[in-house]
């Protein structure tokens, strides 16, 4: 019978392009919603209706799925709709989009492995229906069992909704840089930065396998509905070169431009970089509030390569931001004063406040004074790399700083460190020549036995995993004295959705809120430091800043005493310039000194290790905007819980 089409906001007109004049420079329809939970509630939803009205009229659904972090609160959502609404699957068929290469399939990161944990096993569907290339056929017969792949699509109809996620180098599936647009399903190796990003999910970017097998970009585009999710600032780039970019191979997620029902499903992090909101005022009227001024005047600036204070009423007219003097009948002049002095005001080398100075221009409050600041690292190494140098600062300008470890980022910590550790035990025993170390021989032969055990693709046993976080709990307590805290400065929470889950399976529990709040109740600070606010929704980061959230908007606070809460970025996109509220400078010593701190974790990667890097280049544009040449800054941003916005 033929497929209808069921109405809905996310998929009955998904074909249409952009119609606003603020969304002329996307080239694919793109929805926003405020967070991951309402657009994959609003897309269940939508689902949930197609496969009813189809069951009601005999027919099947043919849904593509995909894996990774991006479609878990859509398939939570469906789990949801079955148990408590009466979802019924057993009229849907599943193609999964791909699979790695070589990893067994109980393997906890096969994606075999990761749909029966995150929606097959919690449905009503039959097994029968449910299609996953399979990655431990052998290498001879890959190519038949990809071409077989390709006919069970044909047989079942072909794909009536694909959902998709996006990663970093933009491609769909694993459909790496250079996949073309009539490519189908196959063996493709995995480009560096795709097992990068997987590096975390195995614990060490050694064991990702290499290889994949995946739809190809063909493949999907015979779908007929195509529907990616993105979530997170991490993906806010590569989501405007796919939307309004060219088409082009190297950015497979491009060639959702040329497909007549396709749809972006974004959240407001991963939004941030298209035109509409980056830019406005070149899309459309604007209401000119202080920040608004500043984001035009910072963007002009940058894109002229002026100084604020060289910029000129043509510049403005010239560029698109003409509508900004005429909103205040201001000259040029006056504007760039007006923003100069809001940028340099940011400047400040006393980050917890300076005593006896004006607040009026300064970014933190000068009383009281010492404060008692709080510094929440999600993962051990976040602060390090997102504010170590600020973290000295603070320590020496005579704040009582606590550093709280919200988890013990064991899973960040590579096999040949806890290998390193037992073998270190055991040449002891053998120059000791004492039967005093035989408890201690047998512990380290059962974590070295452990990890041979679990081999290429294993997981690591409880007794590896409390190791590899006692080692990471003294690397980061050795960087901690390398930014002058001190051994009761520190604190490890090692919050429950951490030490009983893995990435992408991370669920946050009133435990972790709980153990937020007894920090918040007994240290009361008076400033605090956090990130996470826009990280992937499954992330670490983003669910320790949830606990820290959810236990901030319940703790008791005193009228006026709850103080600044200023976020941070650690391993996520660094704030743009305009985005900034607080510059904390650091001279060369300073950056070494951060850079130091941060080689104290032996399981860094390049790209942490690199942190100084991202704030020379902070540095770099205060100096372009005409402030005054620093070395290095950190940057910050002053956070207040957001009112709920409409969904765009």
């Amino acid at each position: 019978m033929s497929k209808t089409d069921v109405s809905g906001k996310i998929l009955e007109a998904s074909g249409q392009k952009q119609l606003t004049q603020r969304e002329r420079f996307e080239k694919v329809r793109t929805l926003i919603h405020r967070d991951s939970e309402g657009a994959s509630a609003a897309l269940a939803a939508e689902v949930a209706a197609m496969i009813t009205e189809q069951a009601a009229a005999g027919g099947n659904i043919v849904l593509g799925l995909a894996t990774g972090s991006t479609p878990v609160p859509f398939y939570r959502e469906l789990i949801r709709l079955h148990r408590e609404e009466g979802l019924s699957f057993t009229n849907v068929t599943t193609f999964n989009l791909d699979e790695y290469y070589g990893l067994p399939r109980d393997h906890p990161e096969s994606y075999f492995r990761f749909m029966r944990d995150q929606l097959f096993d919690h449905i009503d569907i039959p097994d029968s229906q449910i299609n996953i290339p399979d990655g431990t056929v052998p290498m001879e017969a890959v190519y038949d069992h990809c071409l077989d792949y390709e006919r069970r699509i044909a047989d079942a109809g072909g794909l009536d909704l694909q959902i998709l996620g996006i990663g970093r180098t933009g491609h769909i599936g694993f459909n790496e840089p250079g996949s073309s647009a009539d490519s189908i399903t196959r063996m493709i190796t995995l480009d560096r930065v795709t097992r990068q990003d997987a590096a975390a999910d195995f614990m060490g970017m050694a064991n990702v396998p290499r290889s994949a097998i995946t739809m190809g970009v063909g493949t999907i585009l015979e779908a007929r509905r195509l529907v990616l999710m993105a979530w997170g600032n991490n993906k806010a780039g590569i989501v405007r070169e796919a939307v309004e970019g060219r088409m082009t191979d190297q950015v497979s997620a491009s060639f959702l431009q040329n497909h007549p029902n396709a749809t972006f499903l974004i959240d407001r992090a991963a939004a941030s970089s298209l035109t509409r909101f980056r830019y406005p005022w070149l899309v459309g009227p604007v209401e000119w509030d202080a920040a608004m001024k500043k984001r035009a005047v910072v963007w002009l600036a940058g894109k002229l390569e002026k100084p604020i204070l060289k910029l000129i009423d043509e510049d403005y007219n010239e560029s698109g931001a003409g509508g900004l003097l005429a909103s205040t009948s201001e000259a040029a002049y006056e504007v760039n004063i007006d923003i100069f002095n809001r940028v340099q005001r940011t400047i400040t080398g006393w980050p917890g406040g300076k005593p006896g100075a004006d607040d009026m221009n300064r970014p933190e409050r000068s009383q009281p004074f010492p404060k008692r600041i709080l510094v929440l690292s999600p993962e051990p190494a976040d602060a390090y790399i997102g504010m170590g140098g600020t973290l000295e600062r603070l320590k020496e300008q005579g704040h009582e700083v606590k550093l709280v470890f919200q988890t013990s980022g064991s899973l960040r910590v590579a096999d040949v460190a806890a290998l390193n550790f037992a073998r270190v035990v055991l040449e002891m025993v053998e120059t000791a020549h004492s039967p005093e170390w035989e408890s201690q021989t047998a512990y380290a032969r059962s974590i070295i036995e452990s990890i041979d055990a679990k081999g290429e693709f294993g997981i690591d046993s409880e007794l590896v995993r409390k190791l590899k976080g006692l080692i990471l709990r003294g690397e980061a307590r050795d960087a901690a004295a390398t930014c002058r805290l001190k051994y009761h400065d520190t604190q490890f929470l090692d919050l429950p959705f951490y030490e009983t889950g893995r990435y992408r399976r991370f669920h946050l529990e009133e435990a972790d809120r709980e153990a937020l709040a007894v920090i918040l109740e007994n240290f009361r600070p008076h400033s605090i430091f956090a990130t996470g606010e826009a990280s992937d929704p499954s992330s670490p980061q983003a669910i320790s800043f949830r606990a820290f959230a959810g236990a901030w908007e319940t703790r008791f606070v005193e009228e006026g005493a709850a103080g600044n809460v200023w976020l941070y970025r650690g391993r996520d996109r660094p704030f743009e310039a305009h985005e900034i509220d607080m510059a904390v400078p650091m001279s060369p010593d300073q950056l070494d000194q951060k850079v130091e701190a941060i080689r104290k974790f032996m399981s860094i990667n390049d790209a942490d290790l690199n942190a100084s890097s991202r704030n020379q280049e902070i540095a770099r544009t205060y100096d372009a905007l005409g402030m005054a040449e620093y070395e290095a800054i950190e940057a910050f941003r002053r956070w207040l819980p957001e009112e709920k916005e409409a969904d765009t």
